[in-house]
């Protein structure tokens, strides 16, 4: 039988880079009771307002709140919001001496405006270029160092298409961590869907994987997600196809190993945010185990836990160790 409490101990051993795509979220909450005499919309009388950290960065939080060392690497712009970002992170324990300030481009963030738990607007400010050439350069150096340093045990990729992880950068931070044997985990977008060549985890969704190989089908079975693995690994050469399937659960294959396994009862609130929390979980325990039947399991179970609070939420690791023992021993 696993031993859960040992397995999630031995997370606090860990050194994680999380690169990709930082973002800063913005809440406000207000009550709308009159209708705007300038103009046929609503006004939002503000009664509170708060920060959060978006993006590649609730990849970070989720691997921090299960006890890992964590850095980011990445590039933000050199503006109120990255400073607001940098404050929030240290506050939540995430180092950020790799998080790289560009007057080249602006920080990616998102503000919501929310009344009676309704979401009335949102506002994106964003570049979504990729980096300079110059930027590009720092982040490898940055990168580069990171590894030399800290000798991390795995970097996620977590990307978001604003242009952060460009296709020299994937394919260089690849080749550095394949050279000092850190483990690579990959969370893509369509954008860059194939650049991802020789990583360990390669986690997409079935919607991304349906656009990514242009197929269209209803119906998921084993021998079709195992075609998809075939088919990926050709074009990726990567080691283990790890696709979540919404309410239908997740599969993973590695080689001829391979499965389905089914989501549990879940009382879903908000799905936002999950597919951080899987990717984060998954990497932390194949790290700690190379078990990637357990690290399905658990990522499966977590992903279904943050589902149930509204919002993007990060994962509890009190909560996920308790659901761990209680359904998988």
């Amino acid at each position: 039988m696993e031993d859960f409490k040992k397995l999630f101990d031995s997370f606090s051993k860990l050194k994680i880079g999380v690169i990709g795509d930082v973002m800063l979220d913005t809440y406000m909450w207000g009550k709308v009771d009159r209708i705007s005499p300038e103009a046929p919309v609503p006004v939002v009388s503000l009664n509170n307002k708060e920060y959060r950290i978006g993006g590649a960065g609730n990849v970070a939080l989720n691997c921090k709140s299960l006890g890992a060392d964590v850095f980011v690497l990445s590039v933000a712009g050199n503006d109120a919001e990255a400073e607001l970002l940098d404050e929030l992170f240290s506050s939540n324990g995430i180092n950020t001496d790799y998080l790289i300030k560009s007057a080249e481009r602006i920080t990616t963030s998102k503000t919501r405006i929310i009344s009676r738990n309704q979401q009335m607007m949102r506002l994106d400010a964003e570049v979504t270029n990729d980096l300079t050439g110059k930027d590009e350069k720092i982040l490898l150096d940055v990168v580069k160092d990171f590894i030399a340093s800290q000798q991390p045990d795995i970097i996620i990729f977590e990307d978001y298409n604003k242009g952060v992880l460009t296709e020299k950068i994937i394919e260089e931070v690849i080749a550095l961590c394949k050279k000092s044997n850190v483990i690579t985990a990959v969370d893509p977008k369509r954008k860059n869907f194939f650049s991802y060549q020789h990583t360990d985890i390669f986690k997409p969704n079935l919607k991304e994987v349906k656009e990514g190989l242009n197929l269209l089908f209803d119906k998921v079975n084993l021998p079709l997600l195992q075609d998809i693995h075939v088919e990926l690994e050709k074009l990726l050469q990567h080691k283990i196809s790890f696709i979540t399937l919404s309410e239908k659960g997740v599969f993973y294959q590695q080689d001829n190993k391979s499965s389905i396994i089914p989501s549990h009862f879940r009382n879903i609130a908000d799905v936002s945010g999950a597919g951080d929390t899987v990717i984060a979980v998954a990497s932390m325990v194949y790290a700690a185990t190379k078990n990637i039947h357990l690290m399905a399991e658990v990522a499966n179970i977590a992903g279904g836990l943050v589902c149930e609070e509204v919002g993007t939420v990060t994962i509890s690791k009190e909560k996920l160790l308790h659901e761990c023992e209680l359904l998988l021993s």
